[in-house]
């Protein structure tokens, strides 16, 4: 006999096999006693699209999502947001099916905002270089403008999303100086802290967003990727002196805040870290 599983959550994602939410969300309801099951929904091994698995999750039991690479924007126009931020950042991470509709969150924001402080305290982020403006790197360039940053320029493969997202940055933080750019090396000249928010350097794509020789001005970087968690981007900041954080800090944050979504409890976060250790997920 299989028993049902007490909150009944899912990953959406390309390049998820690595991920390690499902273990993080386990582990957090081993604290509270809660039974999760967390699966993994990648659209091309479903043979499904993005539209047909978000709208048929309801029917399957998932109390939520969380949402990632490259549907965050996709979901954001799937779901009601209540946060006047987080429709202004246009993408979310974090869905919980209810009763009246789905209702998206970005936890990314969030996460962000805390990881930052945790490696960097009240130190203001300076000029800022962001690289990639979709999904995650929206909610990175909101994160910048809540922590103040003097200057943020953003570098796209694609000019018009960042174009988009300068237009939209500006008409929230007025004076504050958005810039875009062609060359995330131009980008990166003078700034104090550089931010991968694209996918480069993660498993299955590899590489890195900016080569080391543009890092050297820098004072501070982070990488969004995760899997895996010590990436070129950042083992090259390192040996610059930078002070960098890693985006398993973003993963850690983010994790929490969408746990207290889906479940409605709280966490122990250094229990859940020292868990994560054990259990072999952090590097």
């Amino acid at each position: 006999m299989t028993l049902s599983p007490d909150l009944k959550l899912g990953l959406i994602g390309d390049n998820i096999a690595g991920s390690r939410s499902p273990q993080l969300h386990q582990l957090a309801g081993g604290q509270r006693g809660i039974t999760v099951q967390y699966d993994r929904l990648v659209p091309k091994d479903l043979g499904q699209d993005f539209d047909h698995i978000f709208k048929r999750c309801p029917d399957h039991g998932y109390r939520g999502v969380n949402v990632t690479y490259p549907y965050k924007t996709r979901a954001a126009q799937q779901v009601t947001i209540t946060d006047p931020l987080v429709r202004a950042i246009g993408a979310v991470n974090t869905v919980l099916f209810d009763q009246d509709g789905p209702k998206g969150m970005n936890t990314d924001y969030s996460g962000f905002i805390a990881a930052y402080k945790s490696a960097r305290g009240e130190l203001a982020p300076g000029v800022t270089c962001l690289i990639g403006t979709g999904g995650v790197g929206r909610a990175l360039a909101f994160g910048l403008v809540a922590l103040g940053a003097q200057e943020i320029r953003l570098v796209d493969t694609e000019p018009q999303k960042a174009e988009t997202l300068a237009a939209e940055l500006r008409a929230v933080i007025g004076e504050r100086t958005v810039k875009v750019f062609d060359n995330a090396a131009q980008a990166a000249k003078g700034a104090h802290g550089l931010l991968n928010g694209s996918p480069v350097g993660m498993d299955g794509i590899g590489g890195t967003p900016l080569a080391k020789q543009a890092m050297t001005q820098a004072q501070w970087a982070f990488d969004a990727v995760y899997t895996p968690v010590n990436t070129q981007f950042l083992q090259d900041a390192r040996m610059l002196g930078l002070k960098t954080i890693s985006g398993y800090e973003l993963f850690i944050y983010q994790g929490i805040h969408a746990w207290t979504h889906f479940s409605g409890q709280p966490i122990d976060e250094e229990k859940l870290r020292a868990d994560l250790i054990t259990h072999g997920e952090a590097a």
